[in-house]
């Protein structure tokens, strides 16, 4: 009988790429990862790995259970959540990956919201770029994913996530307001006319960034990107005092007196924002309420 914590760690391996990797998800030595993996090779009495000069690869016995341990995985999961649905009370605990402004934003107001109606729910939250945390909601890392995309790009698919919309949200070009800066930044009224300006961007291989970059570049012009932080309270201070100007989503605005010119896009893009959740825990009633009241939460913000 093969050792079904052994097979688990063989999908990670499959999921991860290293066994360090695994290692540092799993809170185990890599030493102690690659010694169970030894055992089930010797379990299956096939070669499941092969060396490729430093790394591990996956032979077809490898991959072939790997699959067969997607579907327990997926089973186990469906299991736990068909368990969950018969009790009276939503419990359990959610592990929860967002990125910053759906965290300022949102989450506050949702797990106040979730404390008062399911007492017995506990949610574990952690800011997370999208980019990845989609993939490591897949990697069974995080329950839920609070994620975003940007127009004309596409956020990653991965199979066996079930996406939600959750918000439709504004991109606008943020100013100094009159006097913060210099009689440059007082002059721009429009995408054009930043076309000199210092800009701030989040880091390279972001979508946002990338997403920006282009949207000057349509504009007739290559941004003189100054400044990179992913810190979006980091770009609104630059904005503020005058130093820079850049393309915010409305949501770093919610709950804040920013001191900042707003001017509308042309086309007026938005950012849609989505949860995202593994399909064979998506029955799982305490995923549900997260869901729910992530939902409430964003349509309220919508409404105001």
């Amino acid at each position: 009988m093969l050792d079904m914590k052994r097979l688990r760690l063989l999908w990670e391996l499959s999921a991860r790429g290293t066994v360090a990797a695994v290692a540092e998800a799993l809170n185990y030595s890599p030493s102690a990862v690659s010694q169970q993996l030894a055992l089930l090779e010797r379990e299956a009495g096939v070669p499941l790995l092969r060396k490729v000069g430093r790394t591990l690869e996956l032979t077809a016995a490898g991959s072939t259970l790997v699959s067969e341990t997607e579907e327990l995985l997926a089973g186990l999961e469906r299991a736990e959540a068909a368990l969950h649905v018969s009790h009276a009370e939503v419990a359990g605990t959610v592990r929860l990956a967002v990125f910053q402004t759906a965290l300022l934003a949102m989450m506050p107001a949702a797990l106040k919201r979730l404390r008062a109606e399911h007492p017995r729910l506990r949610v574990e939250m952690v800011q997370h770029e999208p980019e990845t945390a989609l993939h490591d909601t897949w990697a069974r890392g995080f329950d839920l994913v609070v994620a975003e995309q940007y127009p004309g790009h596409a956020a990653a698919h991965f199979v066996g996530l079930d996406r939600e919309p959750l918000a439709s949200d504004p991109i606008r070009l943020a100013l100094p307001v009159e006097g913060a800066g210099d009689a440059a930044f007082d002059r721009a009224a429009s995408l054009a006319d930043a076309a000199e300006l210092p800009w701030v961007m989040e880091p390279r291989g972001a979508a946002s960034r990338h997403w920006a970059e282009q949207v000057c570049r349509s504009a007739g012009f290559e941004p003189d990107v100054r400044y990179e932080t992913a810190d979006l309270q980091a770009h609104v201070r630059l904005i503020e005092t005058g130093n820079a100007v850049a393309l915010l989503p409305g949501l770093v605005h919610i709950g804040a007196a920013h001191r900042l010119r707003l001017v509308e896009l042309p086309g007026r893009p938005r950012r849609e924002v989505f949860t995202a959740l593994r399909v064979s825990s998506g029955e799982h009633p305490a995923l549900a309420a997260v869901r729910e009241a992530l939902q409430r939460e964003a349509d309220l913000l919508v409404a105001g």
